[in-house]
């Protein structure tokens, strides 16, 4: 699942357990781990991009609803503390830099992202339904033009 690595150096031991906290109301663990036993881990697991982001004083944060949840609930939970720095997450087999991951947490929820994709592919079908139409529409406006004139006529 996806991943969030970050440098916890310079919180204690009260402020850790409040980011742990507020996280596991959201079905988020935060685990500060030991690099040398998390590489293990990485490379037993076959996690080789989880590597370079193991580097000092390291908390991982893992699970979610899914990977911007993830990321947006990991920099809500960090935010009163402004020493933390994250040094980049994992998405499936891909690693990514802290920009990205604030990137992530910007984009809106999985629901509305799939809202917006079926609007984006409803829009073009309705114009389509309206230029299919529109000659139709045309016929019967001349027609009932002609129809008036002809009545004028007689």
């Amino acid at each position: 699942g996806p991943a969030i690595v970050a440098d916890y150096r310079g919180l204690s031991v009260a402020d850790i357990t409040a980011i742990r906290r507020n996280l596991r109301q959201q079905g988020i663990t935060y685990r500060v781990v030991k690099n040398r036993l998390a590489r293990i881990a990485a490379r037993e697991a076959g996690r080789d991009e989880l590597m370079a982001l193991l580097d000092g004083p390291t908390g991982l944060a893992l699970g979610g609803a899914d990977e911007v949840a993830l990321a947006r609930a990991f920099l809500d939970a960090i935010r009163p503390y402004r020493i933390v720095v994250v040094r980049g997450g994992v998405i499936g087999n891909r690693s990514f830099d802290s920009a990205a991951v604030t990137r992530l947490a910007s984009l809106p929820p999985r629901e509305v992202l799939l809202a917006q994709l079926a609007g984006a592919f409803a829009s073009p079908l309705a114009g389509l339904a309206s230029v299919l139409t529109a000659p139709l529409r045309n016929l019967g406006y001349a027609l009932q033009q002609l129809a008036a004139q002809k009545a004028e006529q007689a």
